[in-house]
Formats: C-alpha cells, structure tokens, sequence
C-alpha cells in the first residue's frame, strides 16, 4: 500500500521525537555531565535550575522543529522517494536523523532555534527566573544534537 503525505509525516515525526527525547533519569544525567564537560555551571541551584527549565522546553521546541523538517521534506522531495527512507531500516532511520540534524544547522533553522530560545528566555524572566537559563539549554540542545549527529553518521 503507497505511504500518503500524512503516515509518511507520521511516521518520521514519531522516529525522531522518539530519538530526541529521553528518560528523566537519562536527561539529568545527559545535563550533569555537560554542565561538568564544560563548566557552565559550578552552583548546584543553577544546575537544578536549569533541569527543571528542560523538561518543559524539550518536548515543545523538538517537535515544532521536528515538525518543520517534516513539512519541509514532504514540499521539496518526491512523496516516492520520502517512502524509500520510511521503510523501518536502522540505515534508513539514521539517514532522516542526519538529515533532520542537517536542517537544524540551516541559517534559516538557526534563526528559529535562536528566537524560540530569545522567546524562552523572555518567558523565563516574565516568571523570575533567571534568563540565562535559556542561553545554557540552547547549549544543551546544540550539544545534544551533535551527538545524535554523530550517532547517526556512525549507522
């Protein structure tokens, strides 16, 4: 059965909010270890700070731009072709996640990224926090997606 526009979006959505997102254990872990990688934080209370500002950013921001690449991809690639790499294969699955890291390092994605991070900040300091929590997570984030890049070149 041909693959439409919408399973096609389905289903590369849902492979790669599922290779973004992690478990809160893994998450907590994945942010002590790059706060201690590069320093960013030596004060506990920022560090916690900065978890409890993460959870609530992932999930929104990975799937708006999950979903930008989704939309993006289906207008300018052949609805056949598109059906190739949704076929389920470790290889294949790789080859949307390096793609998908790819339109993430566009100029156009990263002045997204840059404004919903600007966006998040001004909302973190609307609620009293510190504005600077964002700054830190937009790191997070690019770190986060250079290691699934670098997975996904390895598959």
């Amino acid at each position: 059965m041909p693959m439409t526009a919408e399973s096609a979006r389905a289903h590369i959505t849902g492979l790669l909010i599922e290779r973004t997102t992690q478990d809160e254990a893994r998450r907590k872990e994945a942010l002590r270890d790059y706060l201690d990688v590069t320093q960013a934080s030596t004060d506990p209370a920022t560090s916690e700070a900065l978890a409890g500002l993460i959870p609530a950013l992932m999930p929104a921001l990975y799937a708006k731009w999950i979903g930008m690449f989704a939309d993006r991809l289906l207008e300018t690639v052949p609805l056949a072709q598109i059906e190739l790499v949704c076929d389920g294969s470790a290889e294949n699955a790789a080859a949307l996640t390096l793609a998908y890291v790819m339109f993430l390092e566009s100029a156009r994605m990263e002045r997204q990224i840059d404004e919903d991070m600007a966006a998040l900040g001004a909302g973190a300091a609307a609620e009293g926090q510190d504005p600077a929590l964002a700054d830190m997570a937009a790191s997070y984030i690019r770190a986060r997606l250079g290691v699934l890049a670098e997975k996904a070149k390895k598959q």
